[in-house]
């Protein structure tokens, strides 16, 4: 049998029509007013970087764009105009071709930037959202893995979401990066308590998907290159700012079951800053009182990260981080992605990684982190 491959970071294509097509028509106008207004939003600052990487292709034309970690110059990238970016059928042959068995798949559209602004019918608009991916899904449930997003706005509606995810089999639920973003408390704060005991209770992971981050509008507005080359790297290390919320905040501490991925951010940088920050707790003086022990046990503990063809990270960070907390994507249908050589790129990849270890990284971890069975 050949190896089996799980990506723990692909992508599909989600239009506004389709999420119409779920929502009773007395609230299809709030719902266009709500997504005008992202649409203006992403247009400017950050969100135009993340708009150029579709730039010339159908993606741009239909509200892609904030979940692509800043990918710009993707217009030369022939697998945006793939079938498979939009068709669940085609995209199980480009699997097939490609080796992998299963994907993690993310939205382009980032429900949570515009959904909390329809003002009315946010329960059936967020359902309608979430049954368009199911639409995706539902060619093959146990390869195609959508993560169901939870706005956070209203936290009763969050936690019926997920226990609705939860009740019809979903794996994989996505939640905002940056709360503060959308004008809300970090996640440490005790408005999340409800939400957190929710998803501890289903065992499902968060995803959390790097992408806009509007505080790097000023650094996008300065960047003298073309395509925003200075800005876009430091997209996945403003992920540092979410992991001192969730462990230094005391998330972990008072949900110890909760399973966290932080999807793209890479991995070379991330055994520095665990260094750091348990030196700060240590040698330093620092106090962090929400939580009892080193902040690097509590990222050892619940959280996972992904990361795509990244040579470096794997073979000087893999001692530090260890095996268990990091997963292999192909990053379908991005500029980086390894289709549709995926198995190529991997055996390069892990030549020097011993069996166990690679085949963790490759499918194991993702194994256990969605329930795959």
């Amino acid at each position: 049998m050949p190896e089996r491959l799980v990506s723990a970071d692909s992508h599909v294509k989600m239009t506004h029509e389709q999420v119409k097509s779920h929502l009773p028509g007395a609230f299809h106008a709030a719902y266009d007013e709500a997504a005008g207004a992202y649409e203006a939003r992403m247009s400017r600052g950050a969100g135009a970087v993340n708009r150029a990487g579709a730039a010339g292709n159908d993606a741009a034309k239909s509200g892609e764009g904030d979940n692509t970690g800043g990918q710009a110059g993707a217009a030369s990238n022939s697998v945006f105009t793939r079938q498979s970016y939009w068709d669940p059928s085609a995209r199980l042959k480009d699997m097939d071709t490609d080796g992998v068995e299963v994907e993690v798949l993310y939205s382009e559209v980032s429900a949570f930037r515009y959904l909390s602004d329809v003002k009315e019918g946010l329960t059936e608009v967020v359902r309608a959202f979430n049954d368009a991916l199911f639409d995706f899904a539902s060619e093959d449930l146990s390869r195609l893995i959508v993560s169901y997003q939870i706005p956070i706005h209203d936290i009763e509606v969050a936690v019926a979401e997920v226990e609705r995810v939860a009740a019809f089999g979903g794996k994989s639920l996505q939640l905002p990066v940056f709360p503060a973003e959308l004008g809300l408390p970090d996640y440490f704060d005790d408005r999340y308590r409800p939400l957190f005991a929710a998803i501890s209770a289903t065992g499902l992971p968060i995803c959390c998907h790097i992408g806009l981050k509007t505080t790097l509008d000023d650094v996008a507005r300065r960047d003298p290159t073309p395509n925003k080359g200075v800005m876009v790297p430091l997209t996945p290390l403003m992920t540092a700012e979410a992991f001192g919320m969730w462990i230094m905040g005391g998330v972990f501490e008072a949900f110890p079951d909760l399973k966290v991925v932080f999807v793209e951010p890479g991995l070379g940088w991330v055994p520095w800053w665990l260094e750091t920050v348990d030196d700060m707790a240590t040698r330093q003086g620092y106090k962090f009182p929400a939580i009892t022990d080193l902040p690097s046990a509590y990222f050892h503990r619940n959280v996972y990260l992904t990361f795509i063809d990244e040579h470096y990270g794997l073979d000087r960070g893999r001692d530090l981080l260890g095996t268990k907390n990091i997963m292999w994507s192909s990053d379908f249908p991005h500029p980086v992605t390894s289709w549709p050589h995926s198995r190529k790129i991997v055996d390069e990849l892990f030549a020097d990684l011993p069996a166990e270890d690679r085949q963790l990284v490759v499918a194991g971890n993702a194994t256990r982190v969605w329930n795959l069975g």
